[in-house]
């Protein structure tokens, strides 16, 4: 059986990850500072070092095929560029850049041949609304991290990232939001599940930013 490890394995997409995981016959274990339903859960803090080093511990995996840092702060670290404190930018950095060296790190050894990393970040680090600039920095991070890994850890590991666009379980969205997206819908948890799947099977594929957003950054927009 194939194991993962889940990073923000109680959040959004990190839930849709490892259920689709499970239903394909792997065993997955969830690190989170909040617990889900799904898997193995192991109470982590990804930008604390000795927090995942004793995840490992706790988990006591002596081997690894997929690792999927999805974990990390969101739109709590939005915020005027003038008001921003240290401590938010370092949370924010911690959580999704640092925790992803960290995990990644971590997770080198227990990976087998022909094993995956994939990176999870997100548009916001090729397109910006501003007050995301502190998150957006984290996840352009996350990229570049990513395709040096890729370098660096191939063959034996595959390095990859995704790049999400407007994820939601909300069914009442206006027909305006829907109709931003060339594909005529909002992207649902359920399509970044299906992307990390692929990309943890793809063998030929490594280095690679999968932008995964509906068409949405494609699309160019004028007012009028």
């Amino acid at each position: 059986m194939k194991r993962a490890i889940v990073t923000g394995g109680s959040g959004l997409i990190g839930q849709a990850i490892c259920s689709r995981l499970l239903q394909d016959g792997w065993e997955v274990a969830s690190f989170d500072l909040k617990e889900g339903k799904l898997g193995i859960q192991i109470h982590c803090d990804l930008s604390s070092e000795a927090s995942i080093i004793d995840a490992f511990h706790k988990l006591g995996w002596d081997r690894l095929d997929l690792l999927v840092n999805n974990g990390g702060m969101v739109f709590d670290t939005f915020m005027q560029f003038s008001e921003a404190s240290l401590e938010k930018w370092n949370s924010t950095i911690g959580s999704h850049l640092t925790g992803a060296f960290l995990m990644s790190r971590a997770a080198q050894p227990l990976l087998a041949t022909g094993g995956s990393i994939i990176m999870m970040a997100s548009t916001r680090a090729l397109m910006s609304e501003g007050v995301d600039f502190a998150y957006a920095a984290a996840k352009g991070g996350m990229v570049a991290l990513g395709q040096a890994l890729a370098v660096q850890l191939g063959p034996k590991i595959r390095v990859n990232t995704i790049a999400p666009g407007w994820i939601t379980d909300e069914t009442n969205l206006s027909d305006a939001a829907e109709a931003q997206h060339p594909v005529g819908r909002v992207g649902r948890p359920e399509d970044i599940a299906e992307a990390v799947l692929y990309l943890a099977s793809a063998g030929f594929v490594t280095g690679q930013t999968l932008v995964v957003d509906g068409g949405m950054t494609k699309k160019m927009i004028y007012t009028e």
